[in-house]
């Protein structure tokens, strides 16, 4: 087994309880202990070797406020902005804009499902960053999407939970197929 394959977790699948809790705020003070790094380093690799653009720890079964986001085009997102994979902890929304866009999301714990998520388009957010710094951003479209899905995850929500109807959700091989049809 090579080095690589050893930080690789088992995603917490839809149904599995840890996806249904409130995350644990991390101490400001344990940001730079060995276990926070190794965390937020086994979820790097975890959510690159899955191909998202974002994991939650709560995700690969920690009970912590800590997500990654790792926005990149890829199979799953191909018009997805490029960004370098970034360790959000004790993340807080701060303002909101007042119009929400819905749009497709998917998610490494619901696989084979895709739904039409309403997200505010436009987002104030702060946190902190894997060195402890705090951080505090705008993110609009497809970031603010990404940091709002992650988000859910730490207050034990899932898309599936924010989509308006059924009618809204879809198996990913038929929107796949229609997809490819536009």
């Amino acid at each position: 087994m090579n080095q690589g394959k050893a930080n690789i977790h088992p995603i917490a699948q839809l149904g599995s309880p840890v996806l249904r809790l409130k995350a644990a705020e991390v101490e400001i003070e344990n940001i730079l202990d060995d276990e926070v790094q190794q965390l937020i380093n086994q979820m790097m690799t975890t959510v690159s070797e899955a191909g998202g653009v974002g994991i939650a720890a709560p995700q690969i079964h920690h009970s912590l406020r800590i997500f990654i986001m790792c926005s990149k085009p890829n199979t799953r997102y191909p018009d997805a902005p490029l960004m370098q994979p970034t360790a959000i902890i004790n993340p807080e929304i701060l303002r909101y804009s007042h119009d929400k866009v819905k749009d497709w999301e998917g998610c490494l714990s619901v696989p084979s499902i895709r739904g039409l998520v309403p997200r505010y388009n436009q987002i104030i957010v702060s946190y902190f960053d894997q060195q402890g710094n705090k951080k505090q951003k705008e993110l609009s479209g497809f970031l603010a999407r990404i940091f709002q899905h992650e988000l859910d995850h730490l207050n034990g929500l899932t898309f599936i939970d924010q989509v308006e109807s059924t009618q809204d959700l879809i198996s990913e091989e038929e929107w796949y197929r229609q997809i490819a049809i536009t």
